[in-house]
């Protein structure tokens, strides 16, 4: 398998500069994971519980969160839908353990494809990033995401996530220059 890290833009528009930005985010996590074996991706970088492989489960998770459930205000899709969020609020983390690598980068994968498309969709019908997405988040506040937080709140996760990413990386084989 042949992970892509797209370089970010130097010049584009808003919206082009912040999906070069978060694209280039889901190579760098998708290649820090490339390689390792499934035991690795079970490897935690101590005192830190996360791992590569509930890195990709939970990332995953994250593209369907905020682009098909509150963007386009869809339901949970599977795993999600039937997660036993009440008994483990980090399920998304825990339940990789012992998945395999071509498992979980295959439930990533198809979640930035969703994600794509469903942006591509939206962007279409209206291009304007500052409009509200369709599910509010907290109604007694009165306080709904836009698309453009949407999009800066996707880079910022895999931003916060590619770092953990090279430090358990690391921590596992050595690898620095990935």
């Amino acid at each position: 398998m042949v992970i892509e890290r797209p370089e970010p833009a130097y010049s584009n528009d808003e919206v082009g500069m912040l999906r070069s930005y978060l694209d280039h985010y889901r190579g760098t996590i998708r290649l820090q994971a490339s390689g390792l074996t499934d035991p690795q991706l079970d490897q935690a970088l101590a005192p830190s519980d996360l791992t590569l492989g509930g890195m990709l489960k939970h990332l995953a998770f994250v593209e369907d969160y905020w682009v098909s459930y509150n963007l386009l205000a869809n339901e949970p899709a599977p795993p999600w839908d039937t997660a036993p969020w009440d008994d483990d609020p980090d399920w998304d983390w825990h339940s990789a353990a012992g998945a395999s690598h071509a498992e979980l980068d295959a439930l990533l994968a198809d979640a930035i494809a969703r994600s794509e498309a469903h942006l591509d969709a939206a962007l279409a019908a209206d291009p304007d990033i500052g409009r509200r997405v369709a599910r509010e988040r907290d109604p007694a506040k009165g306080e709904t995401a836009t698309i453009r937080w949407v999009l800066v709140h996707m880079v910022e996760e895999y931003a916060r996530h590619a770092g953990h990413a090279d430090l358990i990386r690391q921590s596992i084989d050595g690898a620095t220059d990935l």
